[in-house]
């Protein structure tokens, strides 16, 4: 059994507030967007839009796209903070961080003349690439058996099918879309066969697409996106015919990795939420956090928080090194998730019956990070990659 555990990597891992230039920054942004701005966009199921507006001027939603096309052309790492921030200081990044990560595959697998069309104005904002059209609703996490289909017509592919729990595809001027080009029972691989199409959804809309919006427990602008006889150009294929399945696998660690660091944000916020009101409420004639049952909880999940920062800390530097960060992205995923919500039981449970009160944020950030259990991949299926790959253990069903 060879995992990173029992390797030698040439990595290195900074500790302590790495770019603190683009902490400072994105925390003064921050600043200007306080809970009642949050709580306002929920009540109206609304969205961020002039949030989006002030990252993409500062250029952080351009950050991993190369300079050569119009971005910053930072590390992973660098990316990772940026989300972290955001969510550290009550902010939350759903509503823009997948046009971070999605793009990844446009610029790993698009070809040259797709990059310099899209990923200039994808950087200024000019464009929003912000739609991954992926789940479906008989298929779940099970990808290879998704069923829309897109078949080749001579220039053109016309592509039937549905997607559901596309986030942000009503805001979105581009949507990647994963469809069968070869039907499942034809292909000797169940992950051949998929392909990858960049969507333009400000013509496709009212032309072969529908979008109906989904309200859910957070305000995360997902959709149900109907697909009828769309007709999309040749073009519009990202990387080969039959090979979007890997195209998608390849960007996953990334995501997994921002994720991760969003939750991070989520824990080292309701930890300190936390403290602070465990310091400042006064129950019979002493604060409350002088109590072990309220001050143990909040510790234990700073303990948890500050071991999952180190796991996407280690996850970041191998995939800077151009190493398999699959393992390290997967666990950094999984711990984050459950440090941000043991720290929102911990919080919401110090804050009592206030937790519930819209006006101190608790609920809604609450509401928001237990997602992070969930998707973009959930806990079951992350310890199920552990064993099966990690550990050699047989197969589970």
């Amino acid at each position: 059994m060879d995992t990173l555990s029992t390797q030698t990597l040439p990595v290195s891992i900074e500790l302590g507030n790495d770019y603190e230039d683009i902490r400072e920054s994105v925390r003064r942004i921050c600043e200007n967007f306080p809970g009642s701005y949050w709580r306002n966009l929920d009540e109206q199921q609304g969205y961020p839009s002039e949030f989006v507006n002030a990252l993409t001027e500062a250029g952080y939603l351009g950050a991993l796209i190369p300079e050569e096309y119009g971005g910053s052309g930072l590390p992973l790492r660098a990316a990772s903070v940026i989300l972290e921030e955001i969510h550290a200081a009550g902010c939350n990044a759903g509503a823009c961080h997948a046009q971070m990560y999605i793009m990844g595959t446009l610029l790993r697998h698009g070809s040259e003349e797709q990059k310099r069309k899209y990923l200039p104005d994808i950087a200024s904002g000019k464009l929003r690439l912000q739609a991954f059209g992926i789940t479906e609703p008989t298929t779940g996490s099970d990808t290879t058996q998704i069923k829309t289909r897109a078949v080749r017509d001579g220039d053109n592919y016309i592509i039937n099918g549905q997607k559901v729990w596309t986030s942000r595809a009503r805001y979105s001027d581009l949507m990647l879309l994963l469809a069968r080009t070869t039907p499942a029972d034809q292909v000797k691989k169940k992950t051949d066969g998929i392909s990858v199409f960049l969507v333009d959804l400000r013509e496709a809309r009212g032309n072969g697409v529908e979008i109906q919006p989904i309200r859910a427990m957070i305000n995360h602008n997902t959709t149900e996106v109907f697909i009828e006889n769309l007709v999309v150009p040749a073009s519009s294929l990202v990387g080969e015919e039959g090979k979007g399945f890997r195209y998608i696998l390849d960007g996953m660690n990334a995501e997994r990795i921002l994720c991760a660091s969003e939750a991070i944000g989520d824990a080292k916020w309701f930890t300190k939420t936390a403290a602070v009101y465990g310091n400042e409420r006064v129950v019979f004639g002493r604060p409350i956090g002088q109590n072990q049952g309220i001050q143990f909880p909040i510790a234990r999940a700073y303990a948890e928080t500050e071991a999952a920062d180190m796991m996407v800390r280690k996850a970041t530097a191998i995939f800077a090194a151009g190493l398999d960060c699959g393992e390290a992205a997967n666990i950094a995923k999984l711990l984050a998730s459950e440090a941000a919500w043991h720290a929102a039981e911990a919080c919401m449970q110090t804050h009592g019956g206030f937790g519930y009160a819209a006006e101190y944020d608790v609920e809604r950030k609450w509401r928001e990070c237990r997602v992070m259990q969930i998707a973009p991949i959930s806990s079951n299926l992350i310890l199920s990659f552990i064993g099966q790959h990690v550990l050699g253990m047989p197969r589970s069903f």
